[in-house]
């Protein structure tokens, strides 16, 4: 008898979708909301009979392990799954369209978390415990491609580290072995440490005051960095500046996947001390977060505003939880946020947090971007390159892993940072021409493609909205987000016709 590895992906994504159903279904019951509670059975039914059609139809099948076929399936994942995702919400949602309802989801699924209902009060509940839900979901799905098919294909930010002779043992490994088995593999690994840390971080949570819907939600938020609440962030929340530690702490997951899977890998930086990407993220929320506390010092000195201590370590707090918050594109503001504002009366320019959304937290983790190891490779290259200006005749240390990502590691990089800014030109150009000025199509851009959907909220000063877009800049929009989320570079490689012999 065949086991679940024998089963297509897509086929126990779809399982899982289904599973996922019931869990709104309790909450629903438990709120005594009877209508919720039938239509997420009724549509948790039908889409568990068509998935059981189906498996049972594609179960004796023989599939090859092209890499062609796994990134086919994880596309076809994004593009057709939130149509099923999105039937119980378009059903209860009788203000929203189905593309309307298609893009809640498409955005939870990526963990974007860009929502067009600006009022949380709108959605019941269990609506917003389904948002969640699906991006917590959305975010182990991608650490479980991200070590399964991007990992041995040198994708998604592995190509960055990975020497010539390991690419072809990476490739000759990707053929011999099935995607199930991999798939199935870390499914099982990461699965467990997942579902702990998001249980950890909600009853510490609910021990710091919170709420536990809201500890729920905003602890799958923070795990998967969809930035999905259904108070609308931390400003609708009850908790305070503990609360926020907690989400800080945890928010590092998101920096490097050696915090979260720590020693897999033989390479000089695998403890959490050596980490270059880690090393990176404290610099950005050091140095930021002390000239924004500058600024906005000054700013008070000028215009005689009153403050004490307090105020300036509680602006300073702010803006690191905040930046911390946008780098690994989570999107979640501090409470604390608007005290330096207030306290000096400048405000903080949008593109800050539009470059920090860009940049990405780290490879094979939940957070999207450009990733921060290939800013680490730019840099030494940058520096080397330096170097060479005034010796010529010098030699760069390292080793030969340190040579490797100056040299091959910066020139991939390079590649990737220019495809990402070409992307993000086409994206504008096309939002531009549904009716967008430069800035807010810029904005909404980026947002999609680094897969951090609050950005807009913080980085356009005025009543920008995702729920004012016409529809060609929301399907504009989510064509975006399957980029950023599954990257350019390996959509193009669908293109490629050596890639399919």
């Amino acid at each position: 008898m065949k086991g679940i590895t024998d089963i297509p992906f897509f086929v126990i994504l779809m399982a899982l979708s289904c599973i996922a159903m019931f869990f709104p279904i309790l909450h629903a019951i438990r709120l005594e909301d009877w209508l919720t509670a039938r239509t997420f059975f009724y549509n948790g039914a039908f889409l568990g009979i068509i998935t059981t059609i189906i498996g049972i139809a594609v179960r004796r099948q023989d599939r090859s392990a092209s890499a062609s076929t796994h990134l086919i399936t994880m596309l076809c994942a994004y593009v057709v799954l939130p149509i099923f995702l999105a039937m119980p919400f378009a059903a209860l949602v009788k203000t929203a369209s189905f593309f309307q309802s298609y893009f809640e989801m498409l955005s939870s699924l990526t963990t974007t978390g860009a929502t067009l209902f600006d009022d949380p009060k709108v959605l019941s509940e269990p609506l917003h415990l389904w948002r969640s839900l699906v991006g917590w979901l959305g975010g182990f799905m991608i650490l479980v491609v991200a070590m399964a098919i991007f990992a041995p294909l040198n994708m998604g930010g592995f190509e960055i580290y990975a020497l010539q002779r390991h690419r072809k043992e990476a490739v000759s490994q990707m053929q011999k072995a099935e995607v199930s088995e991999r798939l199935n593999k870390f499914a099982n690994q990461i699965f467990p440490i997942y579902l702990m840390l998001t249980l950890v971080l909600t009853f510490t949570l609910i021990i710091l005051g919170e709420r536990a819907f809201i500890a729920v939600t905003h602890a799958m938020a923070i795990l998967s960095t969809s930035g999905i609440s259904p108070v609308g962030g931390l400003s609708g929340s009850s908790g305070g500046f503990f609360v926020e530690l907690v989400m800080f702490l945890f928010l590092f997951f998101a920096v490097s996947r050696n915090t979260f899977l720590p020693g897999r890998e033989q390479e000089s930086w695998r403890t959490i001390k050596h980490d270059k990407e880690i090393t990176q993220a404290l610099l950005c929320i050091t140095i930021i977060p002390a000239l924004l506390f500058i600024r906005h010092w000054t700013g008070a000195i000028e215009a005689n505003a009153q403050g004490d201590a307090i105020t300036g370590v509680s602006s300073l707090w702010g803006s690191s939880f905040t930046i911390l918050s946008f780098l690994t594109t989570t999107g979640f503001e501090s409470q604390s946020w608007g005290t330096a504002q207030n306290w000096s009366g400048l405000g903080t320019p949008g593109l800050i947090f539009i470059g920090l959304s860009a940049l990405g937290g780290g490879v094979a983790t939940t957070a999207g971007g450009i990733k921060l190891l290939r800013i680490y490779a730019l840099y030494k290259h940058g520096i080397r390159e330096m170097e060479r200006l005034s010796y010529p005749s010098s030699v760069g240390g390292a080793g030969q892993r340190g040579r490797a990502i100056r040299r091959e590691g910066a020139f991939i990089a390079w590649i990737f940072l220019m495809v990402f800014v070409f992307t993000l030109g086409i994206i504008m150009l096309g939002l531009t021409l549904t009716g967008l000025d430069f800035e807010e199509a810029l904005v909404f851009a980026v947002a999609a493609l680094a897969t951090c959907g609050p950005l807009v909220g913080i980085s356009i000063e005025g009543s920008s909205s995702y729920i004012l877009l016409s529809d060609e800049a929301k399907a504009i929009l989510c064509v975006a987000m399957i980029l950023g989320r599954l990257e350019t570079v390996a959509v193009i490689a669908l293109f490629n016709p050596n890639y399919w012999r």
